[in-house]
């Protein structure tokens, strides 16, 4: 069995917000876990020591976006031992690339941490739309969308990260990145979570993602549990994720 994470949007290095909870993981069920490069936020696959490298690694040289992410998905899980071998965790908008990436027969499970889950047709920003407090986005130039605002650590912790301690409120707020617009624009073609155990974190305390939309797609998963937590616990509360991934480990 493994543990595959996939971060939200807006941010690098997955393995850093996901190490928390894969230590504590491997600790106590022996699972080792690894973390997807996303593309569409510039990153390619991990190299020789695991560590995600910047740059651009779509699957043709051309697609960008979800259709990227996806792709990148789908290779990963290509790399399991068998079928039913690969737990996906996926966060926020890894969701999406979830939804993308389609039905594949490694994945045996699906923790969905404050995440969407979205029918065919819906594209990220739709899906976004609905939200009464919407993350501020802007133009980064070259076909990205940024975070808008303030944009230094306080801010982020405040929005993302105010159950976490200081320093790991500057730690995260220094892996934002800006990503590809067609993440947010292009439509889903597949719903991978369809037909699929999974369940559903809802992050009670969440200020990104609002919990009423949460509880929305909560409803299509499996089963959902409510934390109270913010939008990574993960980061800030490992123990409580654990305890999820042991019912299933």
């Amino acid at each position: 069995m493994d543990i595959l994470f996939v971060h939200g949007a807006l941010v690098r290095d997955g393995r850093w917000w996901w190490r928390p909870t894969a230590e504590l993981a491997e600790a106590e069920t022996g699972i080792r876990s690894r973390s997807l490069a996303l593309p569409s936020c510039g990153e390619r696959p991990a190299d020789g020591r695991g560590d995600v490298r910047a740059g651009s690694d779509a699957a043709d040289g051309t697609t960008t976006g979800l259709v990227a992410d996806a792709a990148a998905l789908r290779r990963a899980l290509d790399e399991a031992s068998g079928p039913g071998e690969v737990i996906v965790v996926a966060h926020s908008y890894g969701g999406t690339v979830v939804a993308e990436a389609g039905a594949h027969p490694a994945v045996a499970h699906l923790l969905l941490v404050s995440s969407y889950l979205p029918d065919v047709g819906l594209s990220q920003g739709a899906v976004m739309g609905g939200e009464t407090d919407p993350v501020p986005l802007g133009d980064a130039g070259a076909g990205r969308l940024g975070l808008v605002g303030e944009l230094d650590a306080p801010w982020f912790g405040a929005r993302f990260l105010q159950d976490g301690t200081p320093e790991q409120q500057r730690e995260a707020f220094s892996r934002v990145v800006p990503q590809d617009a067609a993440s947010f624009t292009t439509p889903t073609t597949r719903a991978g979570w369809k037909g699929v155990d999974s369940t559903y974190l809802v992050c009670a305390d969440d200020r990104s993602t609002s919990v009423g939309l949460q509880r929305e797609h909560a409803a299509r998963a499996t089963r959902s549990v409510e934390l109270p937590t913010g939008h990574h616990p993960f980061v800030t509360r490992p123990d409580l994720v654990v305890e999820q991934l042991r019912a299933f480990a």
